[in-house]
């Protein structure tokens, strides 16, 4: 709140320069400087002064009872701020890119209703690029990706290591091969992300890195739909392990032995930069880290 505004209304309150002073901590010239910066930026006198005690003019009655609003309206957010940063609970917007939404987060959010009931989360899963757009544009209080085309404005924060495997049906001509030469891998029909997709970015980063040019890309919207799909015998795909979980212990999957392979990339918390971090962010954020180390020692034991 402006400072001259609360001298003003200290003034007018005690109707005495000298009690106002010695209610603010201040000295009765600096009382004297605000009430004379506040009439010159208004262009209008608040108070008459006579020795004995000060009156408010029509304008000063105005000036008071607006500042009086103002430093209620202060009160207010200041509450209203204390009570967020200090409150767990509320709604939490929480966007995920599809490995990471699909595989990992609903174990987290499972442990965050147990341990904070009152936190009501809300969860949208889409690609990558369209995530940290959403996260840029505050449409979401906080991302979880996978990918390295994130761009700009927002604060990145590595979370973990995700460990990418070429995966065949159970099957496939290539599943029961010790060693697959790079010429057969070009003749296979690769199932594929989207454009956007941290998974199609891996894929493209993957093919370079083995100077790879397949010659059939097969695109899909989903990973369980290319799962499935490759389940079935057609072709083969680059997944995240973690996505592969249930398929790998079923046996219906089959990690390629690649030369090479298998390739990391890393899972990052997206946030907006120079946004403050709410006790709710600050506990979902604690739950996620927590789960997610517990859920990588399981993956490597």
């Amino acid at each position: 709140m402006d400072h001259s505004l609360l001298v003003f209304a200290a003034v007018a309150d005690t109707r005495n320069f000298s009690r106002a002073a010695e209610r603010l901590h201040m000295t009765q010239p600096a009382v004297s400087q605000h009430i004379r910066a506040l009439e010159e930026r208004l262009k209008v006198r608040l108070l008459e002064r006579n020795n004995k005690s000060v009156a408010l003019t029509k304008a000063g009655e105005i000036v008071l009872h607006h500042a009086k609003e103002i430093a209620g309206l202060y009160r207010k957010m200041e509450e209203m701020v204390s009570e967020l940063m200090h409150y767990t609970g509320g709604p939490l917007s929480i966007g995920a890119s599809y490995t990471f939404g699909e595989y990992v987060l609903p174990l987290t959010l499972a442990r965050l209703n147990t341990n904070f009931p009152d936190i009501r989360p809300a969860v949208t899963i889409g690609n990558t690029a369209d995530i940290a757009e959403q996260v840029h544009n505050r449409v979401l209080d906080v991302g979880i990706v996978e990918g390295e085309e994130i761009g700009t404005g927002l604060v990145v924060e590595k979370l973990a290591e995700d460990e990418m495997v070429v995966a065949a049906g159970a099957l496939h001509p290539l599943a029961s091969q010790s060693r697959i030469p790079l010429a057969l891998l070009e003749e296979q029909t690769w199932l594929v992300r989207e454009q956007g997709s941290g998974t199609r970015a891996a894929a493209d980063k993957m093919f370079a890195m083995l100077t790879l040019n397949p010659t059939r890309l097969m695109e899909m919207g989903s990973t369980q739909s290319i799962k499935e799909t490759v389940e079935a015998g057609l072709g083969v795909t680059l997944q995240s392990r973690w996505a592969l979980r249930k398929e790998l212990g079923l046996g219906s999957l089959k990690v390629l032995n690649i030369e090479g392979l298998p390739v990391t990339r890393s899972f990052h918390i997206l946030l907006r930069n120079g946004d403050l971090r709410t006790r709710t962010i600050e506990v979902f954020l604690q739950t996620l880290r927590t789960v997610t180390e517990e859920k990588l020692a399981t993956q490597l034991s």
